[in-house]
Parts: structure tokens; C-alpha cells; sequence
């Protein structure tokens, strides 16, 4: 031994290229691999915003259908629209330390099974 500290690796080779200088972070990003799980996670979390980003703005072409069919007035379409946007505010608040505390993804899932 030279007495010099040598430097922990998880890895000695990366399928990506890395950076050594930062502790080996990636330098690239193959976005249409699923190899690692890091980009599988990364797929899951666009595609379920991009599903609950498409039902929530959904019902907004049907909404004149909707309102017939079901008999309410416009009035009480306004006051769900507020409702729902105060409640997405509301839940911005209650859901960061959650996040923190459970992690985004068990949160995410629980949320779309039970808005399902």
C-alpha cells in the first residue's frame, strides 16, 4: 500500500459513460432504454403524469354533454371547477412532507388507485 486513501466503487465498469471526477455520475442518458431501473422509473413516472394530466383535462370537450345528462346547472359547473382546482392546491400542501416522509412513488400509486 502507498498509504493514499483509494476511492470506494460500487462498480468497476458502467454500461454509460461516466464522469470519474464526479463521483461517477452519468454523463449520457439513453433515453429509450429500460435496462437500468432508474430509466424504467423515470418512463413509469412520465407516462402515469401523462395519464392524470389526459383525465383531467378530458372532461373538458364533454362538458356541455355531461351537464345535460346529468342536469346540472352552469353554476355548478363553475363551483366544481374551483373545487377541484382549490383541492389540487389543497393536496400540493398535504402531499410534500408525505412525499418526504413515504416517497413520491408509493404516494403516486396510492393516489391513482384510489382516484381510479
Amino acid at each position: 500500500e502507498s498509504g493514499e486513501p483509494s476511492e470506494w466503487k460500487k462498480y468497476s465498469s458502467y454500461h454509460i459513460k461516466t464522469d470519474p471526477d464526479q463521483d461517477d455520475k452519468a454523463s449520457e442518458i439513453r433515453l429509450c432504454s429500460f435496462a437500468r431501473p432508474h430509466m424504467r422509473a423515470f418512463h413509469c413516472a412520465w407516462w402515469c403524469f401523462f395519464i392524470a394530466f389526459f383525465i383531467w383535462f378530458a372532461i373538458a370537450p364533454l362538458l356541455s354533454e355531461i351537464r345535460d345528462d346529468i342536469g346540472i346547472t352552469k353554476q355548478d359547473v363553475w363551483t366544481s371547477s374551483i373545487v377541484g382546482v382549490g383541492g389540487t392546491i389543497l393536496m400540493r400542501f398535504v402531499m410534500g412532507p408525505m412525499c418526504d416522509k413515504y416517497g413520491a412513488r408509493v404516494l403516486f400509486m396510492l393516489i391513482l388507485c384510489f382516484a381510479s
